[in-house]
């Protein structure tokens, strides 16, 4: 537990260091910077070994939350021993990687440029994962994928939300099987915004959640942007995204599992 508590230590300074660079140099050295991130997430042993750690220790917590009825790893539903359990994944960056995308990525990111790569091009998964999600549906645990993939009409298609069946295809495309009753994008009900806590919130009425995996502090913690999206009503700040490593200190790496992104997030936003 300590080595899993200091590596999550040492990627929140990686990710306080990077986001002072980016408000302190050059648009150039920011240009210059933000490659790096893109070059390490593409190249470096240490981001698979990041990746493999994560889902290893997980593997190694899954029995003990498992067995503890009244643990829940979304606040305020501990004791919660008469719902069956499961986990929630985040998809991009958490179950795959979007790094190709990234790297070939010319002008801004749009929800549509995504989607017509993701069709385009086989999905890059995260190493562990699938053997992770494995191991807790042979445990009997349910797995839910809370993504931020915008549900939106793309011209000439008659979807209503397109993005859903791309999305199952690539979590299907590292070998993770799922159908669209576990798979919530955002925008795919009329209350169902950015916001995750909604998602978490309307997975937590059926089911006792005993992890939630993610790259981006929004997969945990509530109320992280900094311009605030519903039913949030205040932005955040590095001050009380910082302030929140202490209030939900117990959780990160025992039910909580973040995985490094160095290439875009919420904490980009925050000042």
């Amino acid at each position: 537990m300590r080595s899993v508590r200091l590596l999550f230590g040492s990627l929140a300074v990686v990710a306080y260091v990077l986001s002072l660079t980016a408000c302190t140099k050059t648009s150039t050295e920011n240009d210059s910077s933000h490659e790096m991130g893109l070059l390490w997430a593409k190249y470096a042993a240490e981001y698979q070994a990041i990746s493999a750690q994560v889902y290893a220790q997980a593997t190694r917590d899954l029995p003990r939350l498992l067995a503890e009825e009244s643990w829940s790893a979304v606040p305020g539903h501990e004791g919660e021993t008469d719902k069956p359990p499961a986990i929630i994944l985040d998809v991009d960056e958490t179950v795959l990687s979007n790094v190709d995308f990234q790297l070939h990525l010319e002008g801004s990111y749009t929800s549509l440029k995504h989607y017509e790569w993701t069709n385009s091009n086989i999905a890059i998964p995260l190493r562990g994962v699938a053997d992770f999600v494995a191991a807790a549906r042979s445990a009997g645990v349910e797995i839910f994928f809370v993504t931020n993939r915008m549900c939106e009409k793309v011209e000439g298609n008659n979807d209503v939300c397109p993005q859903e069946k791309s999305t199952i295809g690539d979590i299907q495309e590292v070998g993770i099987d799922v159908d669209v009753d576990h798979v919530l994008l955002a925008n795919e009900k009329p209350d169902w915004g950015k916001e995750k806590l909604v998602r978490r919130e309307h997975v937590a009425k059926t089911h006792r959640i005993i992890m939630l995996f993610g790259d981006d502090y929004g997969d945990f913690v509530a109320c992280t942007r900094a311009v605030p999206v519903a039913p949030c009503t205040a932005g955040a700040t590095r001050a009380s995204r910082a302030a929140a490593l202490d209030t939900y200190q117990d959780y990160w790496g025992n039910g909580w599992y973040i995985l490094p992104n160095p290439m875009h997030g919420s904490w980009t936003s925050v000042r």
